[in-house]
């Protein structure tokens, strides 16, 4: 069978995209290296959709939680993976959980009866001509990574995350952080810097030393780590001082509280466009993700804080969307292919297939002669998407999962109590009405002839 769109990944997010093109009449090959006689580091099956660590899709809930809002925007739209994961769940509280061989074998069953997507198990080395969306996820290929980074250039693609824990601006205590640029530089307010003194000091690198720690996984054990991306618990074990010789340096910043510089200081910088979201410059880190919170909030200014996600340290293979990419997902130096899933900077299962979603929505949109409209910033999928593609900054750049630090802020007067529900009531009604004008569009059908 010829095809209209050629899909490369059966992750989630391909598995995602290659539904809701068939089902909008469209025809698709869908290439998948597993199955293929090849097999990745990570994954145990050739089955579609697989889940590779956790078999959680984490928090359901649709009203006070950002991953709860994005699952049911997803299953407004006639999400495969979301119908899968509903079909299979177990108990799991609040969570979504599921029978991992039971949701997988599904969505394999559904791509490869249906009629519309041809399934080819084999190794794609080069970009697609044509319209294509690349969907390869955080082990794509060596040949088609290298295919990559010649059309993008070698900096704008990623082989490792080093990931710093990213707090919520609101629940930063600035009656004890100030904001300022080391000797004033810039504007003057850079950066949001939380100071300590000599026993906080040294009561902070002891936590660092003794901390619970995560190990990598064996697929990649053998990658280095690099310059800039130490961990923090690495360098603390170097000498007592050397953090004070890095990232928690205090000269060249007046408290002006005291006069004088801290003993050490820990920097927050600005980490999107609505300054919601502030990350914790340098600290970068495999402490188990308790244990982070934990120490963290040992430094003062951040004894409250909340974290819209905690640091960590990844061997993944992305772009940098933002610079990279168009606000539909098109890559800008050659628009005739979109990207999608983790390849492109979003973190987790849901917000894998958001993007697929996405991806292949905007494509039905173009192929059909329609206007392309994103969705509103106001909704799950719409920050999601703008992080992607427009809010982050280009070079600091790292993967996220979806979080209320993405969305707009709220009209002031909003109780702090009342904040979840105020962001999930706005998003579901900012959802209804993008989907009003897309109604007919995504029961729209193409010929197959």
């Amino acid at each position: 069978m010829t095809h209209d769109i050629h899909l490369i990944g059966g992750g989630l997010a391909g598995s995602e995209a290659a539904w809701q093109l068939a089902e909008a009449g469209f025809r698709v090959r869908l290439s998948e290296l597993r199955g293929s006689g090849e097999q990745t580091a990570a994954h145990q099956t050739d089955d579609l959709a697989e889940l590779v660590c956790s078999n959680s899709f984490r928090s359901d809930d649709a009203d006070k939680n950002a991953v709860g809002l994005l699952h049911q925007e997803l299953r407004r739209l006639g999400s495969l993976i979301m119908s899968s994961a509903d079909a299979h769940r177990v108990p799991a509280g609040s969570a979504l959980a599921v029978d991992r061989d039971g949701y997988t074998a599904a969505v394999t069953q559904a791509i490869a009866a249906h009629p519309n997507i041809t399934l080819v198990r084999e190794r794609v080395d080069t970009l697609p001509t044509g319209p294509s969306i690349i969907a390869t996820g955080p082990l794509t290929g060596s040949a088609l990574a290298e295919a990559i980074a010649a059309e993008t250039g070698e900096e704008a693609l990623a082989f490792f995350d080093a990931l710093a824990p990213i707090v919520h601006h609101e629940t930063i205590n600035m009656d004890i952080a100030w904001m300022a640029s080391r000797w004033d530089k810039g504007d003057g307010k850079d950066y949001i810097n939380c100071p300590l003194d000599k026993d906080q000091y040294h009561a902070f690198h002891a936590a660092l030393l003794s901390g619970e720690k995560s190990v990598f996984k064996e697929w990649e054990a053998n990658t280095p780590y690099f310059d800039g991306c130490m961990p923090i618990e690495v360098m603390a074990e170097r000498g007592i001082d050397t953090l004070r010789h890095g990232p928690m340096k205090p000269v060249g910043l007046d408290n002006p509280k005291t006069g004088r510089w801290p003993y050490g200081v820990v920097q927050l910088r600005q980490d999107n466009a609505l300054g919601t979201l502030w990350n914790i410059v340098g600290f970068q880190t495999k402490l188990k993700h308790a244990e982070q919170v934990r120490i963290f909030r040992m430094i003062p200014g951040l004894e409250n804080a909340q974290f819209a996600r905690l640091g960590g340290l990844h061997r993944n293979t992305f772009i940098k969307s933002p610079k990279l990419l168009d606000a539909t997902l098109r890559l800008k130096s050659r628009p005739s292919i979109r990207f999608a899933g983790q390849i492109t900077g979003c973190e987790g299962y849901i917000e894998s297939a958001a993007i697929g979603l996405l991806a292949a929505r905007f494509w039905i949109e173009e192929l059909n002669g329609s206007q392309t409209t994103v969705p509103p910033l106001e909704t799950a999928l719409g920050a999601l998407l703008n992080h992607i593609t427009q809010g982050a900054d280009a070079d600091s750049f790292q993967p996220m999962n979806v979080n209320f630090g993405l969305f707009p802020p709220l009209a002031g007067g909003t109780r702090k109590a009342d904040r979840k529900q105020a962001y999930t009531d706005r998003g579901r009604d900012a959802l209804s009405q993008w989907m009003m004008p897309h109604a007919s569009a995504s029961t729209s059908a193409v010929s197959a002839g």
